[in-house]
């Protein structure tokens, strides 16, 4: 079991103790968002740190049509 850490620009996402170490280029899913495997350092035999790149979450603006709203 080794103790993998997800970083995506210095910000620590996840640590995790897993069986497998994920490679450059994967796709993850960390905490509902998709990302990339850019770098993976061994720091020793048991801590690993992974540097992620995760997608940019779109928000949409929904606007309120005043038009179809009752009147009173």
């Amino acid at each position: 079991m080794v103790a993998v850490h997800f970083f995506e620009n210095r910000k620590l996402l996840l640590s995790q103790l897993r069986e497998n170490i994920p490679s450059t280029g994967d796709d993850l899913k960390i905490k509902g968002r998709k990302g990339t495997v850019v770098l993976v350092n061994d720091i020793d035999e048991k801590n690993v740190h992974v540097e992620v790149a995760l997608e940019k979450v779109v928000k949409k603006n929904l606007a309120l049509d005043n038009a179809k709203k009752k009147r009173r």
